[in-house]
């Protein structure tokens, strides 16, 4: 039997040049997000400590994001959590190929090394 792949169901943002940032509406999407759709050196954000969406930045291939296009996107992942109405907000980032699925985690829980914590202020572009 032919196994469908199922696309993640994300609000999408174009951000600067080419860059797009993707955000996970439920549990089941993130895992989708995260674990199936990024590339390896696709970045990954998530709200650091809180319930939020996974959110992931890509651009042309071999090219990297500047500082301003990883923050707008580090925004969106603060804008999609719990930590909405806050202030300044810490937003975990990493490479997709450095998050993974603990074994029977349940769907969006996920694991990530080499993370860097950006401060933001929830936005949308």
């Amino acid at each position: 039997m032919e196994r469908k792949q199922i696309e993640p169901d994300v609000w999408t943002y174009t951000l600067s040049e080419d860059w797009k940032a993707s955000a996970g509406k439920t549990d089941a999407d993130n895992d989708l997000l995260s674990l199936r759709t990024a590339r390896a050196n696709d970045l990954w954000f998530h709200v650091h400590g809180l319930p939020g969406s996974h959110v992931i930045l890509r651009g042309p291939e071999g090219a990297i994001a500047d500082s301003a296009t990883i923050k707008q996107a580090a925004a969106i992942a603060a804008w999609h959590s719990k930590a909405r109405a806050a202030g300044i907000v810490p937003v975990s980032c990493t490479e997709a190929k450095n998050v993974s699925k603990p074994r029977g985690a349940k769907p969006g829980t996920v694991t990530i090394k080499r993370e860097k914590i950006i401060k933001v202020r929830p936005a949308l572009p």
